[in-house]
């Protein structure tokens, strides 16, 4: 069967290529911003990939099995999205230094043929380790930062700031594969 990656992210492609042979690339135009955040990240991860997921599935006419997920990071109560220039980049990152952070994602898998859709979330706590200011400064050069939300990448150069991680990696980089392979396995 088909299978459909409603995401424009490189990470995600690179990362679902592990777990899946063969797959297709759509992206979701669904509106995050219509989407309110009531304090339960868990949900609001959750309800983002499901309403990308619904997107790519309102307009497909064959059975296929569409993937979508949200990635975002959390601390002290406050989401971190992407940043949306340098100076935001400084703020995300100089509040993340020498601090500790949960990055959430919720994965949503729709079958169209059987009509199931499985949603589930999970986070992975990530140490920082305490920044200079010009530390930053040369990480936000390298134009890395502007992509990613929480304004870093484990993956790339931003993966020097991590002391440890408490949790999937995967999740970090923007696709929990483990916790993607099982809902595959549910429901394909």
């Amino acid at each position: 069967m088909k299978v459909i990656l409603a995401s424009a992210s490189e990470r995600r492609k690179e990362l679902l290529a592990r777990i899946v042979d063969d797959f297709e690339v759509r992206v979701s135009n669904f509106d995050e911003e219509k989407i309110s955040f009531n304090g339960d990240v868990d949900l609001y991860v959750k309800t983002l990939s499901k309403g990308k997921a619904k997107d790519i599935e309102s307009k497909v006419s064959e059975d296929c099995v569409i993937i979508a997920a949200d990635t975002i990071v959390v601390i002290n109560d406050k989401i971190l999205g992407k940043p949306r220039d340098e100076e935001e980049a400084m703020e995300m990152l100089k509040l993340l230094s020498d601090n500790v952070h949960r990055v959430y994602s919720g994965v949503t898998v729709i079958n169209t043929s059987t009509g199931i859709m499985e949603s589930k979330s999970l986070y992975t706590e990530v140490y920082f380790s305490k920044l200079t200011d010009e530390e930053i400064h040369r990480y936000i050069e390298t134009g890395e930062c502007l992509d990613k939300a929480g304004a870093y990448g484990i993956q790339g150069f931003g993966g020097v700031f991590v002391e440890k991680i408490n949790g999937c990696y995967y999740n970090v980089v923007g696709l929990p594969l483990n916790l993607l392979n099982k809902i595959l396995k549910d429901i394909t």
